[in-house]
């Protein structure tokens, strides 16, 4: 049986849903969650600590580690390949 997933608790929403290169064609998509988008506000813009950012949004600091991971490792493909980077709604958001 799969584990629940806990609600994140997100205090930002992104006036823009999607990113994609100019003047090229996009060669795919990659959906980003919104915890994702959070985590990274928290750590680069924020300048937060690990350990503050995870209480911010109320998870473990390994959790949090592990969301920071995934978006940077998305956005990253994102750029490199010149995939469309689309924020999916989610309802693990308090």
């Amino acid at each position: 049986m799969a584990r629940p997933k806990c609600k994140y608790k997100i205090r930002y929403c992104p006036p823009h849903s999607s990113f994609k290169p100019g003047e090229v064609k996009c060669s795919g998509l990659i959906e980003i969650t919104e915890a994702e988008v959070e985590s990274l506000r928290l750590k680069n813009i924020k300048n937060l600590h690990q350990t503050e950012a995870a209480k911010q949004m109320g998870v473990s600091q390994s959790t949090f580690q592990r969301i920071l991971s995934s978006a940077y490792k998305k956005i990253s493909l994102a750029l490199v390949e010149g995939r469309e980077l689309r924020i999916e709604k989610s309802d693990s958001i308090t």
